[in-house]
């Protein structure tokens, strides 16, 4: 059955606060292979004009994709989460994560199609510090592939 459209503009509360820790940065960039001194070394990253170290640029999609759980979850929705790929996923920055930031994320249905059978959504995440800050807007895109014919 094919997702309701009138979701499109439907926004979730906020998530409550999650604290980004420099220690999760570390882990996270070693994770990912990227030796960049600025995800680990205060001292690399006040020498680029950044207060703390700052995360990779894909750490936020932890945060994001978990917020985005109240449309996955959402039972007026109906998705069936059996069946979802991940198809896309963007960040668009206003300014890095930071260790010390913390974080909530609004989600919001930004688009539902259909096609070929597949339920297409994207769920933008809107990522805002504590002072509410815009940081980061994270775009993830679920495919919930059509039910095969027997």
């Amino acid at each position: 059955m094919a997702l309701d459209p009138s979701f499109i503009g439907r926004t979730y509360p906020p998530t409550d606060p999650y604290e980004v820790g420099r220690e999760k940065i570390r882990e996270f960039a070693e994770a990912i292979g990227d030796r960049n001194p600025v995800y680990t070394d205060t001292e690399a990253a006040k020498a680029l004009g950044h207060p703390e170290v700052i995360a990779p640029p894909t750490f936020v999609f932890a945060i994001t994709f978990q917020a985005a759980g109240q449309v996955i979850e959402d039972p007026q929705l109906g998705l069936d989460y059996s069946r979802v790929v991940h198809g896309d996923q963007k960040f668009a920055y206003t300014r890095p994560v930071r260790a010390g930031d913390r974080l909530t994320v609004t989600s919001t249905i930004e688009a539902i199609k259909s096609m070929a059978g597949n339920d297409i959504i994207d769920i933008r995440g809107d990522v805002h510090d504590e002072n509410g800050e815009h940081v980061v807007t994270a775009t993830t895109k679920l495919v919930a592939r059509a039910v095969e014919e027997a």
